[in-house]
């Protein structure tokens, strides 16, 4: 049977739990240095690790509205897990949104960024043809979760945003929204690694070539947006081959470790730098381009 996400909206094309104690204080900072590969579909040899991309403080930039930063970008949590988390911080933020800017209290954003397990989700109007097995005989766990959209998947290797904004303080545009998330990863792909990467007219994501590289999906409460982007930096593309990514027949699937090998001829390359890199990279141009002060922080105040 495909188990439901606990009426989940995710469109990702795709009791509260805490934090697990290995994840507490697991911060990544990028370790600095170049992996110097040569150049290919690549605009240029990959980029230093970002030395000035760690979290963008109040103090640092006073005026800036807060956001709160949850850094498990090395663990991997299990899929329900962040949808709890999400879930509830969602309800306890539209609990203090008001009529407009004057009258809301929500003051603070959040971050999350981490890995998840292998897993598919499916969502509401999935057509089980772009599943290349039987739905009850699934190779991994899958999710039948409350959202629009195709089949895609999650798993070790790609780094997953899930930003809360609030949208009365940016702009009340979901598709300027997506918009935005995308042109920030084309941005951070760019600055850490010299990859050159660009939308395609009538798709949502970003992609290298014919290979999309990050599936971006967001629901929306009170202007409260959630769900966020997923990049494949290491990811094992393999079970992308189980199913039609967001139901997407004409295009493939690529990660950042197989376009920077291919530049490189095969070079061998250190999945925890770049994972690190491309963290680093997109948490500071997440806070660039939305003005926010990111403030890192240990656990969940629920």
């Amino acid at each position: 049977m495909v188990p439901a996400a606990m009426g989940v909206s995710a469109p990702f094309c795709h009791g509260v739990l805490p934090f697990p104690a290995a994840a507490r204080g697991s911060s990544a900072r990028s370790r600095g240095g170049r992996l110097g590969l040569a150049e290919g579909c690549c605009t240029g040899p990959v980029a230093a690790a970002v030395t000035d991309a760690a979290p963008v403080t109040g103090a640092a930039r006073l005026g800036r509205r807060r956001c709160e930063l949850f850094d498990l970008h090395r663990q991997i949590v299990p899929y329900v897990d962040s949808w709890g988390w999400q879930k509830s911080i969602v309800e306890r933020r539209k609990a203090l949104v008001g009529i407009d800017t004057d009258t809301d209290e929500d003051h603070s954003d959040t971050l999350i960024a981490l890995q998840h397990p292998p897993v598919y989700t499916l969502g509401n109007g999935n057509d089980e043809k772009f599943l290349n097995f039987n739905i009850e005989d699934s190779p991994i766990e899958i999710h039948r979760i409350d959202r629009a959209g195709q089949v895609t998947y999650h798993g070790p290797g790609q780094l997953v945003l899930y930003p809360i904004i609030n949208l009365r303080y940016q702009t009340k545009d979901l598709v300027w929204y997506q918009r935005s998330l995308e042109e920030l990863i084309i941005r951070a792909l760019q600055s850490a690694f010299s990859i050159k990467a660009s939308r395609i007219e009538g798709l949502t994501g970003v992609w290298v070539g014919e290979q999309k590289v990050a599936a971006i999906g967001i629901m929306c409460a009170r202007w409260i947006v959630y769900h966020g982007l997923a990049l494949n930096v290491t990811t094992d593309l393999t079970p992308f081959q189980h199913i039609v990514p967001c139901g997407i027949k004409s295009r493939g699937v690529g990660s950042i470790k197989q376009i920077l090998q291919k530049a490189s001829s095969g070079r061998e390359l250190n999945d925890a730098e770049l994972m690190d890199i491309a963290y680093e990279s997109l948490i500071k141009e997440f806070a660039e381009f939305f003005q926010l002060s990111l403030e890192p922080s240990p656990d969940l105040h629920l």
